[in-house]
């Protein structure tokens, strides 16, 4: 299997630096600050680019995953929400939502959110996540 890779460099001071991530496969190269990653500045932080890698680990999981029981998704969208917070001793991610949808012929509502969660805790990047405090994934059907 493939080692993934990524950079990231920081300018300056925490107040009024700032930083690039690029991608080893050159995908991106973004632009972040503490403004971007605390506040509403526009621009992207570390927490959104671990909430789109989560979206898709668990997208193409749960697609894998129907497949096993059965079933061909047409389409499956997930969003993240990455929550961080201020903690004692500094800022922690506490609280991933994953809220997901899925056009999938021939599934019923319980079976797919049953499917969901076999994904939820198979997904790599779940695994690799697993020190926050709460993973929540809320499932249904389109249509």
């Amino acid at each position: 299997m493939p080692v993934r890779t990524a950079t990231a460099t920081w300018n300056g001071p925490f107040q009024g630096g700032t930083g690039q991530m690029t991608a080893g496969s050159g995908s991106f190269n973004l632009s972040f600050s503490a403004g971007t990653r605390f506040g509403e500045d526009p621009g992207t932080n570390p927490e959104e680019l671990i909430g789109a890698a989560h979206a898709g680990c668990f997208s193409m999981a749960l697609a894998f995953a129907l497949g096993q029981a059965g079933y061909q998704p047409n389409r499956i969208e997930t969003t993240a929400r990455v929550r961080i917070e201020q903690v004692e001793g500094g800022f922690r991610i506490t609280r991933i939502e994953l809220d997901t949808q899925g056009d999938v012929p021939g599934i019923d509502e319980q079976t797919f959110r049953q499917v969901a969660e076999q994904a939820k805790n198979g997904c790599p990047v779940s695994q690799a996540l697993r020190g926050v405090d709460e993973v929540v994934l809320s499932a249904r059907l389109a249509g």
